[in-house]
């Protein structure tokens, strides 16, 4: 859904890029030296500037899904009364435990301690 949706937002904002391109300019800026253009009569002008409207409302409302969406299946959790806490005693702190489970830097600890045990032949010195 997810994908369809980015789909959808980035066509709007390529038609939306290409619709104030189009558009002639009010002031003296990028198109000044442009007298009678690609499209210069009125209606078009209108036609422009109310495409332009009804593609940013598009983006508007396809970015409000957008951030909208992560947030849909995200259930409440409590930070006050977590298990954990309620077993601690109320007087001291219990001591850090280190994770049980290896992770990477513990995996590579052990790595590290392996060579240094059994070095198989010279080997340059290390900086510390």
């Amino acid at each position: 859904m997810q994908t369809v949706v980015i789909v959808i937002h980035l066509m709007i904002v390529a038609v939306l890029i290409g619709a104030v391109l189009l558009q002639k300019s009010e002031g003296g800026g990028v198109g000044m030296g442009c007298g009678a253009g690609f499209m210069s009569s009125r209606g078009t002008a209108n036609l422009l500037t109310r495409m332009t409207a009804i593609l940013a409302v598009g983006f508007f409302i396809t970015s409000l899904f957008l951030s909208w969406l992560p947030g849909y299946d995200r259930k409440p959790s409590s930070i006050i009364g977590s298990p954990a806490s309620q077993s601690q005693p109320a007087g001291g702190a219990a001591p850090v435990q280190p994770p049980t489970s290896g992770g990477v830097l513990d995996t590579l600890k052990k790595v590290d301690e392996q060579q240094q045990q059994a070095p198989s032949g010279p080997q340059a010195p290390r900086s510390q």
